[in-house]
């Protein structure tokens, strides 16, 4: 298994109503994997927002949703930010 640490900002933490949980995965389980179980856990509030997020991987942004989460990972769940 793959435990990953999931980080949830701003809309995505009021959709959620958690700051951070931690999720077990099977292994190989990809980002996208990830994503499509926290909208499956979450239900369509987050599933919505999930659609616009952006997302670090352990402090890194991911580009590619196919990359593999290792075990142990921290996940940022980062909705788009307004601000002046």
């Amino acid at each position: 298994m793959t435990n990953v640490q999931v980080r949830y900002f701003a809309g995505a933490r009021g959709a959620v109503g958690l700051s951070e949980e931690t999720l077990s995965m099977p292994e190989g389980t990809t980002v996208r994997d990830l994503v499509t179980e926290l909208g499956v856990k979450h239900g369509e509030k987050l599933t919505r927002v999930l659609t616009a997020c952006s997302f670090l991987l352990d402090g890194v942004a991911v580009r590619d949703l196919s990359v593999a989460v290792p075990d142990g990972a921290d996940l940022d769940v980062l909705p788009p930010f307004a601000g002046g």
